[in-house]
């Protein structure tokens, strides 16, 4: 009798230990995964790398961990769980970054177009202006030359904007300022030495 009550204990004691076993957590690997997905479609691998680089290491991390507990003998993914659950939350919070940032270079891309086309009808009218010696000459049309193929460029960074390759749109507009400024630093120089000159 005393065996029989025994080995009922036994038994009733090994059905809540299989019972205490979680069951794979699928629904949470998957909304991982979809979360991490989602933040690359935002571009978010482009835009705020560092972060995504983040969150992928983290999702492959507790991957990894929720791999290791299947392998037990008595599964319990509580932690791994609440890991892929903070992976889902961070995933949302780094393709809102990356929307916020693609943004941010969107008007600061345009910004600079703005800032180009100013710069670049101040150095015409110089350039009208300019002395037409012989010395000069060559100079200047140089300078026309450069002026033109930066209108070029500009197109460019455009049709790259219109297509939503907003990242080489603006380091290649941010390098046209820097050419167009420097020749109105150029050209204002010229200016100032000839009216130096007239005087």
């Amino acid at each position: 009798m005393k065996m029989k009550l025994l080995s009922g204990i036994a038994i009733v004691g090994m059905a809540l230990v299989f019972a205490s076993c979680q069951k794979y957590p699928q629904a949470e690997v998957e909304a991982a995964n979809a979360a991490v997905e989602a933040a690359k479609a935002a571009q978010a691998n482009l835009y705020v790398a560092s972060e995504f680089n983040a969150l992928q290491d983290s999702l492959n991390t507790v991957l990894a961990a929720v791999e290791k507990e299947k392998s037990k003998l008595f599964k319990n993914y509580k932690d791994e769980v609440a890991k892929l659950t903070a992976t889902s939350e961070m995933a949302k919070n780094v393709a809102a970054n990356s929307v916020a940032k693609k943004e941010q270079m969107k008007q600061e891309c345009t910004t600079i177009l703005g800032e180009i086309t100013v710069l670049m009808d101040a150095n015409k009218k110089m350039l009208a202006k300019a002395p037409k010696g012989k010395e000069g000459k060559a100079a200047m049309e140089a300078i026309q030359a450069d002026l033109t193929s930066i209108e070029t460029q500009v197109g460019e960074v455009n049709n790259k904007f219109a297509s939503d390759d907003i990242i080489n749109a603006l380091n290649q507009a941010k390098a046209l300022k820097d050419k167009a400024t420097s020749i109105n630093t150029e050209l204002t120089d010229v200016m100032a030495k000839t009216k130096g000159k007239k005087i």
